[in-house]
């Protein structure tokens, strides 16, 4: 503990020391960034007449304050927040109160920060106390002093839209082009937040009208982004670079674009901004605002876009639309001719885990139904991600998608590129649900995998298959899937709904021991061991002639001269649950 109750005789010597501890409290803090209580932080005494003065200053209390003048020591001692008798004063109204705490403290600590590196002058600007901090600049505080956030008082009554206060400090000396936190100044703030006056202010006092930040932003981009197109204007006349781009190539177009304000992207059209300059990711302007959803910009940019920089980017603005979820931007682009079926570049592929190509797949993903709807509208092609969009909806689980996609043609037969099995993947999601597993069923799925087993009535292997190890699977068997323990209890009604699919078929005996324990077993022995109608084989018949990839797109049906009844039969319409309504699918 410091006992820093001294007389006044011990004051040069006390000065000195009361600072150094000031600036060891300081790095502490900034060390070990601690958010520090008032008064419980750090265990440093304080004396009863610093208490009584800073109890004063508080309740606004002059004649207290007059009387304790003479305690010299007690205005140098700094509480837990390393916050002197002065700061106090300079944060609170009255001024009368800061101008008798300024003439009891020593000149020395005029200029001293708290812990959070605030002098009492900038503590002033942040309460927008305008006759404190008019005050305090006629006793020459410096209005340049950075807290430890990087931050001038100059930016700080910018934040606070303090015109006043801003032009005090710049008449006092206050430098318009310090560079703060990442080399930002006033002016770049001033921007950013749109205010008129105080871009005047800063650009009459002389401050660059372009400066750039340690990431390359400058005033007008900040502008730009924000979409404060007056600002724009007065920048663009002080010569503010249009052309320039941050430290990722991003242009002011760019960052216009983001905005979405149309009448900014307007503007630095008109003043020569290139709509094909690209960022180092290779986006563009149209991409941004596409992402985005900014209609307006969007409709202003597809016309200056050129489709050979679009191409060359590796990415389509449906891409950036789809992703983004906006439906009204999707359905311009496409009406504006994009192609719908431009797949992603590979270097921009590798920055998806899933390597996926097509705007489809990102609409897919983001459960987007509208989009989803105008892009297989449009003629997207389903099935060439190698994610396939219908693994993703069968994943989710949403009915309306997977109809969706298999309307339009989505491969039920697809197979994933890791842990494959011996029948198409598809099956592994839709075990517990019938609605989804009928919806694969109707479309063409290749029910007769599931009943190969090369072990037939012999017994299995007891490592299963060849190739098997706790984390790869290789060619894995229906059979030995449904056995499972976890599984097994849905064997008897999935190869129930299976049985309506297929005409004769032999089951393995593993499976058979399974299904034995099920209650549907008498149906299914029933089926497996009688000859099965002959309307249901004309019907496996038609479908076979048909072919899966016809049935994939049940819209040919429509022009076979067939009765419409007879089409219903063939596409299985008396188990379409999702059609139907019987959403209740789930075993």
């Amino acid at each position: 503990m410091y006992d820093i109750t001294n007389t006044d005789d011990d004051v040069d010597d006390d000065i000195p020391t009361q600072y150094v501890i000031q600036q060891s409290l300081q790095d502490i803090h900034k060390s070990k960034s601690v958010n520090t209580e008032k008064c419980d932080s750090f265990s440093f005494a304080t004396s009863e007449n610093h208490k009584a003065i800073v109890a004063a200053i508080r309740t606004g209390q002059e004649e207290t304050l007059l009387s304790l003048i003479r305690n010299v020591a007690a205005f140098r001692e700094v509480d837990g927040e390393g916050c002197l008798p002065l700061h106090e004063a300079a944060a609170q109204p009255n001024r009368h109160i800061l101008e008798i705490i300024l003439k009891a403290s020593h000149p020395v600590v005029w200029q001293q920060t708290n812990l959070k590196g605030e002098t009492p002058l900038f503590l002033a600007v942040d309460k927008c106390l305008v006759k404190n901090v008019h005050f305090l600049l006629l006793n020459d505080f410096n209005p340049d002093v950075k807290n430890e956030e990087g931050d001038s008082a100059l930016i700080t009554a910018i934040r606070h839209k303090s015109y006043e206060i801003a032009s005090l400090l710049i008449q006092f000396g206050a430098d318009v082009n310090l560079q703060c936190i990442n080399k930002r100044t006033a002016l770049h703030e001033a921007a950013r937040l749109g205010l008129k006056d105080m871009v005047e202010l800063l650009l009459c006092s002389k401050a660059d009208p372009d400066p750039r930040s340690s990431y390359g932003l400058t005033p007008l981009a900040l502008a730009a982004q924000n979409g404060h197109t007056d600002i724009l204007k007065i920048l663009l006349r002080k010569g503010a670079n249009v052309l320039s781009q941050a430290s990722d190539c991003a242009s002011i177009l760019f960052e216009a674009a983001g905005g979405g304000n149309p009448d900014c992207v307007n503007l630095l059209l008109e003043y020569g901004a290139d709509a094909n300059l690209p960022k180092h990711s290779g986006h563009l302007p149209i991409h941004r605002a596409a992402y985005r959803g900014h209609f307006l910009a969007l409709q202003i940019l597809v016309p200056v876009t050129d489709h050979s920089d679009i191409k060359e980017s590796g990415i389509s603005p449906l891409h950036s639309a789809a992703a983004g979820g906006h439906p009204q931007c999707l359905e311009f682009l496409l009406k504006s001719g994009f192609d719908v079926n431009f797949m992603l570049h590979q270097r921009i592929r590798k920055g998806y885990d899933d390597e996926r190509k097509s705007a489809l797949y990102f609409a897919v993903s983001n459960g987007d139904i509208t989009s989803v709807q105008l892009l297989l509208k449009a003629g997207a092609l389903p099935n060439q991600d190698p994610v396939n969009c219908l693994q993703l909806a069968l994943r989710m689980g949403n009915y309306e998608l997977i109809s969706l996609l298999l309307r339009h043609g989505a491969n039920v037969n697809y197979f994933c590129r890791v842990n494959t099995t011996h029948f198409p993947s598809a099956l592994q999601y839709t075990l517990k649900d019938e609605v989804m597993l009928r919806m694969l069923l109707n479309y063409g799925y290749n029910v007769h995998r599931c009943f190969d087993c090369p072990h037939g009535d012999n017994a299995h292997s007891q490592y299963m298959f060849e190739g098997w190890t706790s984390t790869v699977i290789k060619d894995t068997m229906f059979c030995e899937v449904i056995t499972l323990t976890w599984l097994k209890h849905l064997a008897g009604t999935v190869v129930r709904v299976m049985l309506d699919y297929v005409d004769h078929i032999r089951i393995c005996c593993k499976l058979q021991d399974v299904l034995q324990e099920q209650t549907l077993w008498p149906e299914i022995h029933a089926i497996l061991t009688n000859t099965r109608s002959l309307k249901h084989l004309c019907r496996l018949r038609i479908r076979k002639c048909l072919g899966r990839l016809r049935l994939r797109c049940p819209v040919f049906l429509t022009f076979l001269p067939l009765p419409n009844r007879l089409k219903e039969y063939i596409l299985y319409k008396e188990y379409d649950l999702y059609g139907q309504g019987k959403l209740e699918g789930i075993y």
